[in-house]
């Protein structure tokens, strides 16, 4: 039973029956070729058991093994790895059929390779998700063949390993490793120059030559009879909230991904930049009720509490409720603190019906509404039309463009800040309006 679940017939098999096939009904008019092609299929079967013989002798003729991540990271190009060994004394062929998650829908995975004793082949491919979740990898499936080429040996390795999809981590190590080696201009990063006096008081001194006047208390120096100057510190340890929207606007997907994905992908990179710039990060996400609440905490440890939320966050169906959210904020966030709020309005009706409680927020807080360009749209706006059907396209798609650009203005012109984006630029721009924030001593 167990042969017959390992048995193939290779598909170059076929080909030896259709030559056998052409051999007898040609000595139907050729007469001398009836027993060579009763000699050739004579052999045929012999070489068929031969190569049955030789493919079974050896018990464990293959070696296989599937490296796996412990988490693949979302929207990025994750690698993985194989490695084949053979134990037969020829050389072997192998057709490697890889069951991968059904997420992926790719039922045509296939690589083909020969190996020789002794030594080790690798193979590596990528895998790119584009949701969270659990995502199992089915049987690693080698078939296995001798250079007859007659029938095939079928291998089983790893069936059904499971590893988790989260959010971007590759591109949290990407602009953590770009901060560390001061090359975000490489990727957009924008340099801010510090403007005036951004720095926290620390300690009153006395005053050594090389003291900036500027900083000399003089009611401290009446008090002492020489000289005492204020002593300031960078500003850290500044409340950062990163405030997702759930609801159905973000379900809207670009490149195969969420807006809500993008958020989540963002927010994880941020946080990590902003916990090593020595600031508090905490996170809500909402939509009809408060689905997550993190306090911002300033720990780098952190970081893992807000990738493991995160990893748990799903999309509504239903619309948002901005009353419900400052409530909460209002209750649980008593300091003066940076909230980054995730959102889309695709139209300007439905930024305005959220603009009373958008302007509660900023009354208290320094509040970035962050929402996304429609670049379908854009693309279609950019391209050549020619008869009638398709201008009126194009004057639509300006027409939403156009409100896109006007409800920047608008909550620009009640002091709030905005950032109007790309979806897939959303982090390097999200991190830039955070620098800019800190350099111009906002918060």
């Amino acid at each position: 039973m167990r042969f017959l679940k390992s048995f193939y017939i290779h598909n170059t098999f076929f080909w030896y029956i259709a030559v056998l096939a052409a051999l007898f009904m040609t000595s139907y008019w050729v007469k001398w070729l009836y027993p060579i092609a009763w000699v050739s299929t004579m052999v045929l079967i012999a070489l068929f058991l031969f190569d049955i013989y030789l493919l079974y002798i050896t018990k464990n003729g293959i070696k296989a093994s599937r490296s796996l991540p412990q988490k693949l990271s979302n929207s990025d190009h994750n690698p993985i790895k194989m490695e084949f060994n053979t134990s037969y004394p020829f050389k072997t062929g192998i057709a490697v059929v890889e069951e991968l998650p059904g997420q992926f829908q790719k039922r045509d995975f296939e690589y083909i390779s020969h190996l020789t004793k002794g030594i080790p082949t690798l193979f590596e491919y990528t895998v790119r998700p584009v949701e969270r979740g659990e995502y199992v990898f089915g049987n690693l499936n080698i078939y296995a063949s001798t250079p007859l080429r007659i029938v095939k040996r079928r291998y089983l390795f790893q069936k059904n390993q499971m590893v988790p999809v989260y959010p971007s981590i590759i591109q949290m190590q990407q602009y953590d490793f770009l901060a560390i080696s001061n090359k975000l201009s490489a990727f957009g990063m924008k340099k801010i120059r510090r403007i005036g006096h951004t720095q926290e008081f620390e300690q009153i001194k006395e005053y050594v030559q090389g003291d900036d006047f500027r900083t000399i208390n003089w009611k401290a120096t009446a008090k002492n009879s020489h000289l005492m100057v204020n002593q300031y510190q960078d500003e850290k340890s500044q409340p950062i909230y990163s405030i997702i929207d759930t609801g159905r606007v973000m379900k809207m997907p670009f490149n195969g991904l969420k807006l809500l994905d993008y958020a989540i992908n963002s927010t994880l990179a941020f946080s990590n930049v902003a916990l090593k710039k020595n600031d508090k990060t905490g996170m809500v996400s909402f939509s009809k009720n408060i689905e997550t609440y993190l306090p911002a905490v300033q720990k780098p440890t952190y970081l893992n509490t807000i990738l493991e939320k995160l990893y748990n966050i799903t999309t509504e169906h239903t619309d948002s409720d901005f009353g419900l959210l400052y409530a909460h904020v209002k209750r649980k966030i008593s300091h003066r603190s940076l909230l980054l709020l995730y959102t889309n309005f695709e139209h300007i009706t439905a930024m305005r019906r959220q603009l009373p409680f958008l302007l509660a927020l900023a009354k208290k807080h320094v509040l970035v509404v962050i929402f996304f360009e429609n670049t379908e749209l854009e693309a279609l706006v950019n391209t050549d039309t020619e008869d009638l059907q398709g201008i009126y396209h194009k004057t639509i798609a300006e027409k939403f463009v156009m409100e896109k650009r006007l409800m920047q203005k608008e909550l620009q012109q009640y002091g709030i800040q905005t950032i109007l984006t790309k979806p897939e630029q959303l982090t390097i721009n999200t991190i830039n309006k955070y620098l800019e924030i800190k350099a111009r001593g906002i918060l």
